[in-house]
């Protein structure tokens, strides 16, 4: 029991490490970056394929709602890890996301294309999800909404942006907080490719543990990796994980609640 202590106190003293906790932290920004910004632009890409698909029912504009649909199926039906390889091997990474990247601390050259492809990645990908979320807020406007807007002399843009979008957003808030905790959680399969979000992070500080944990070193130079500095790094990931996430999942809670009553 006194050498666990032994081997718990060292793995500790690894969070202890300004440069790990550091380096932790730049990985938790990046996880936060890329969330953020491919969330924004999924909604924006979201309501126009859910508007396509669900307006676009007649004479040419049916050619638009099946590609819409077609990029809904083809997106929603295969895996985040699958077009994170596309993206990261296919996708080039243009000039203007390197000044993008310094702001959040990161200038080298894989970090500044690992920003932007993974940010297209989780982009695609949650697109089309927010594209179903979305259609579903919009079924959910009574057909008398529309009726009665054109009766007032409104025109179709202006129904939509003024008075059809705001209800279907309002009403489909608490699911789209609840993709967004999946979005932030969804970052984590970039850790198979690259190391410079959070898991990845922690799982390269776990591959040089001995170099943190004061673990005794023999004459090959070759220290200990405790099983204790896995629980203590990947502990601190599921930390900050569950703290991010069952903050927006209370504020979920909260908004159903208030809609319900």
């Amino acid at each position: 029991m006194s050498e666990f202590m032994i081997d718990l106190r060292g793995s500790l003293g690894i969070l202890a490490n300004p440069d790990v906790m550091s380096y932790l932290l730049k990985g938790l920004l990046f996880t936060l970056g890329i969330s953020v910004i491919a969330i924004f632009f999924s909604l924006i890409i979201g309501a126009v394929l859910a508007l396509v698909r669900n307006y676009c029912a007649h004479g040419p504009a049916r050619a638009l709602r099946r590609i819409a649909s077609i990029y809904i199926e083809l997106f929603r039906n295969t895996p985040l890890m699958l077009w994170m390889f596309v993206c990261f091997v296919m996708c080039p990474a243009p000039s203007f996301s390197k000044g993008f990247a310094s702001l959040l601390g990161f200038t080298s050259t894989v970090a500044v294309k690992t920003l932007f492809k993974a940010t297209v990645a989780l982009t695609l990908f949650t697109s089309a999800i927010m594209a179903e979320i979305i259609r579903g807020g919009l079924n959910s406007v009574h057909k008398g909404q529309f009726e009665a807007a054109y009766s007032q002399g409104f025109g179709t843009l202006q129904t939509m942006t003024l008075i059809v979008l705001p209800q279907a957003f309002r009403n489909i808030i608490p699911t789209m907080l609840s993709q967004m905790i999946t979005t932030i959680k969804d970052s984590s399969y970039m850790a198979s490719l690259v190391t410079v979000e959070l898991m990845g992070c922690t799982k390269l500080i776990i591959s040089k543990a001995n170099t943190y944990n004061g673990t005794w070193v023999d004459r090959f130079n070759r220290g200990t990796i405790n099983v204790t500095d896995v629980f203590v790094l990947f502990g601190f990931a599921f930390i900050v994980y569950f703290a991010i996430n069952f903050t927006l999942s209370c504020v979920v809670r909260m908004m159903r609640a208030r809609k319900r009553a």
